[in-house]
């Protein structure tokens, strides 16, 4: 996921090029110097983010005196204190979600909103809108071309989209609404990950579970205590032979942080609507989708119509055969699936089924060899080097820095945080930290972080990770390549439309089907037996297993995120829980909602990224057709990955996406590739 935040919440990190403070504060550095984190205090970040409050507020006050506006002293100067900005907003943000120093956590989250503030509050000034305007109608604007032109003509909107045309009074409303939700997604965060739930185990209800993950959190003969977390969730609901095991989790997993979210939840929805109304939209979904490719919530819903219509009959058949082996192992004919149950019995079907046991296979996934194999295909792929930096200045002592080269010119730096801590934000991101720009005093390259929670290491294990885990390693550091790629004029040009961006990580998901390419690094961590391709076959056999199910569940929370916030009724609000049933009736499949869980209370998407969930979907469509030209021509064929590189990945926003797209395929982009994907044709 890129959260952009990827996505969402953060777009750039990196020092300032202003002069450094005589406290020396770690994050004003020169250009492409890296920040010494270690150093970093909650202090600091105070300062840092007050600085840059200063900063900003100065440079608006200089583009409100411009008499005539041109390209430079208008947009770029705008570009320019957006990268501010943002640099200055991620740092505090990426240290609210990783830092281990409680008080650098609280100056974090209070400097990413001091920060959001001004950001909403320059986007609806309309004095620098009148400028654009200006300049809109100039014989300059006539004959921009290229990114510029479009730079100039997204701009505009995006103001347009920031209440700029608004009345002072509903302009005030807006910012306030604006500061209120950005409260709240973050006060949401919080709680979900500072959630502290664990599931506490005696043999019987242990039985079934690996022997490795037993020893990781056996506390005493006999006793284990699971802490309920994104890394435990696949080995105890995959693996427990015990219902009630697995319903526990189940209920634990599903409830955590619901007694303060499901308020902030219901809150954020009335928000956003309110939010929406002021802008003159019917709905917020209405007004979100505007700048995305979709633009409209009618194009969103036919699409999500579209894949249910294509997946319900594999998926009714997916359950009933799911119920019909909980019916025989149980040697019960009326015993009835139960939404704990689905991993656990889709598991048994690729284990006896197929032979395929993900928790063998996890034996040849070291994470330390699965990140080589990441740098070497990446690498090889897309001309790229990642060079590991000793003894790095980082937030934690598990995080390592990487410099990204190309023919031995730095190209970007990347951070790997890839494993769970207690107050970590507790999902999975390719977070593009700084944007990439031209500055007057040479190109500040692209900055990311990889966030994980990935399987970590225990006191007899090295960190191995699962198969889905892999797959979750490939797509993130997609994003991370993405954002290395791009080398544009503008950092506001630097992310692709949001419900694009996905396509970018979700293809090269591909490359871990492909024996050649894991057998590369897939070694036994023990004896450095390569994967067998027989178990590599009985993979890709057992692929589509409940694949309808899987494509159903992601689309029935689109629906659910769909349903919020372009369906919301001020006059009769719905209730969140009621919403999960009348979904589940309305695509009469099953009843996949448990009475007295609340998933909505700990769901990222719908918190920080509303109205995102159907961009996975939309992405996965545009992935599978470009992954076609690779299938054709090589998954190492470098001209074709350099291509890809330039056309797709180096773009962002410079040029229509689908215009790109097209280039790169040389043909109109289809949906066959996905449905064939997933044995839906």
């Amino acid at each position: 996921m890129k959260l952009p935040l990827y996505p969402l919440l953060l777009t750039a990190m990196i020092a300032c090029t202003q002069q450094t403070p005589e406290t020396g504060n770690p994050f004003f550095t020169e250009l492409n110097a890296p920040i010494d984190y270690a150093r970093v205090t909650a202090a600091h970040i105070d300062e840092y983010a007050n600085h840059t409050l200063t900063e900003v507020n100065a440079d608006i006050e200089t583009l409100k005196k411009v008499n005539n506006p041109t390209f430079e002293n208008v947009f770029v100067a705008i570009d320019n204190m957006y990268n501010k900005t943002y640099t200055a907003s991620n740092n505090c943000f990426m240290l609210y979600w990783t830092s281990t120093d409680s008080l650098s956590r609280e100056k974090g989250l209070a400097g990413y909103l001091l920060l959001d503030s001004l950001s909403t509050s320059l986007y609806s000034n309309k004095e620098i809108f009148e400028k654009m305007k200006a300049f809109e109608k100039s014989e300059v604007y006539s004959k921009l071309k290229g990114h510029r032109k479009t730079f100039v003509d997204d701009l505009i909107l995006k103001f347009s989209l920031s209440g700029v045309n608004l009345e002072s009074e509903k302009l005030a409303q807006f910012e306030s609404l604006t500061n209120e939700i950005g409260k709240l997604t973050a006060e949401y965060s919080n709680n979900m990950n500072s959630a502290s739930e664990t599931l506490v185990l005696d043999e019987k209800e242990a039985e079934g579970l690996p022997e490795n993950f037993k020893s990781t959190y056996k506390k005493e003969a006999g006793k284990y205590e699971v802490p309920v977390i994104n890394a435990t969730r696949d080995p105890v609901m995959k693996n427990a032979q015990n219902e009630a095991t697995r319903k526990a989790f189940f209920i634990k997993f599903n409830n955590r942080a619901a007694d303060k979210n499901l308020t902030i939840l219901d809150n954020l929805v009335q928000k956003r609507h309110e939010l929406a109304k002021t802008m003159g939209y019917n709905s917020y979904a209405e007004y979100n989708l505007l700048p995305k490719m979709a633009k409209n919530p009618e194009t969103v819903w036919a699409f999500v119509n579209d894949l249910v219509d294509r997946a319900t009959v594999k998926a009714k058949a997916d359950i009933e055969e799911l119920k019909l082996l909980k019916q025989r192992e149980n040697q019960n004919p009326k015993a009835e699936l139960q939404p704990w149950d689905i991993a656990f019995y889709n598991n048994q079907i690729l284990k006896t089924k197929y032979n395929v046991d993900y928790e063998k296979i996890r034996e040849y996934l070291p994470m330390e060899q699965c990140l080589q194999g990441v740098f070497d295909i990446y690498g090889t792929l897309l001309g790229l080097e990642f060079r590991k930096v000793e003894n790095a200045s980082v937030w934690h002592p598990s995080v390592t820095m990487h410099d990204v080269y190309e023919n031995g010119k730095l190209k970007g730096r990347i951070y790997l945080d890839l494993f769970p801590r207690p107050n970590k934000e507790s999902w999975f991101y390719g977070v593009q930290l700084t944007a990439g720009k031209q500055m007057a005093n040479g190109y500040e390259v692209p900055v990311s972080m990889l966030l994980g929670n990935f399987t970590p290491a225990t006191s007899e294990l090295p960190p191995l990770i699962s198969f889905k885990e892999l797959n979750t390693l490939f797509h993130e550091f997609g994003h991370i390549v993405d954002a290395m790629s791009y080398n544009g004029e503008l950092a506001l040009q630097a992310d692709a439309k949001t419900d694009f961006i996905e396509s970018m990580s979700q293809i090269f998901e591909n490359w871990v089907w492909d024996y050649e390419m894991l057998s590369k690094f897939a070694h036994h961590y023990k004896t450095g037996e390569v994967l067998p391709r027989q178990t590599f076959e009985n993979m890709v056999a057992a692929k589509n297993v409940s694949s309808g199910y899987f494509a159903i569940n992601s689309l029935r929370n689109c629906i659910y995120d769909m349903n919020l916030y372009h369906k919301y009724n001020p006059q009769n609000p719905v209730n969140t829980d009621e919403l999960w049933c009348a979904i589940d009736k309305q695509m009469g499949i099953m009843d996949f909602y448990v009475e007295g869980t609340h998933p909505q209370a700990n769901w990222i998407h719908i918190n920080t990224h509303p109205v995102y969930y159907y961009g996975y979907l939309w992405a996965e469509v545009y992935a599978q057709d470009m992954f076609t030209v690779f299938e054709r021509n090589g998954l190492l064929d470098t001209e074709t990955g350099m291509r890809f590189r330039k056309l797709i990945l180096a773009n962002g926003t410079q040029r229509d996406v689908v215009e790109a797209v097209e280039e790169f395929l040389g043909r109109p982009m289809n949906n066959e590739a996905y449905i064939k994907s997933l044995g839906l044709n």
